[in-house]
């Protein structure tokens, strides 16, 4: 069995802690997109500005819009693996899993395409293409060359001050090879995190409670 969903004991470290500037934060995200229909005046509203991209992701990490080809070989076969192992257990609990899911960062508004993410069905949307990110349950990021920074140092802070539970890393680029999971999100990031060498049991926290066999992502 790849997944094992029971209650875990958590071995736990301690995380290391083109560009416009990006607007005032608002207190709550509202479920409707607004229309666009003059010229942007804030990084979201230059996103929403920009013309369909079907083949590239747009992000906003930090007040920088980056915009980059959706995977390559490696990652593709990565987020594939996180589909068939955790999508099992998302059946069990009657949650959804997404690859390249975009999401709305809850109270900035600002977009972020996390390579995995799971959720329950019900999770709110932002119009009829993003999910709110405090929503969501998990999200996954499979780190490649060009993504390093972002991956392991931007997005954390990010996505706890979005309220995601929990952030799964695959790194790949790492020597050795890691996954780790990042939980207990505050406004400063999260509290905790557990990595361990591709090939090893990693213990996925509460509300997923499991332990992932990281043995399917080895090699990469």
């Amino acid at each position: 069995m790849v997944m094992t969903s029971r209650q875990v004991h958590r071995d736990t470290r301690t995380a290391d802690s083109v560009e416009v500037e990006s607007e005032s934060a608002p207190q709550q995200a509202p479920e409707e997109r607004p229309k666009i229909d003059r010229m942007p005046t804030t990084v979201r509203e230059f996103v929403e500005w920009l013309p369909e991209l079907p083949a590239l992701r747009v992000e906003v990490v930090n007040g920088r819009v980056i915009v980059s080809p959706r995977g390559n070989p490696r990652q593709s076969w990565i987020i594939g693996q996180l589909v068939r192992t955790l999508g099992p257990l998302a059946d069990e609990r009657d949650w959804l899993v997404w690859p390249e899911l975009d999401v709305c960062m809850a109270w900035t508004r600002e977009p972020l395409v996390p390579d995995f993410a799971m959720g329950p069905k019900d999770a709110p949307t932002w119009g009829d293409s993003e999910i709110i990110s405090n929503g969501l349950i998990m999200v996954a990021e499979v780190v490649s060359r060009s993504s390093t920074r972002e991956d392991r140092e931007d997005k954390p802070l990010i996505y706890a001050r979005g309220g995601v539970p929990l952030y799964l890393v695959v790194d790949p680029e790492a020597e050795p090879q890691t996954m780790s999971v990042w939980s207990d999100p505050t406004d400063d990031g999260y509290r905790t995190v557990t990595r361990v060498k591709m090939g090893e049991e990693l213990p996925i926290p509460e509300p997923v409670g499991a332990v992932l066999d990281t043995s399917v992502f080895a090699g990469a």
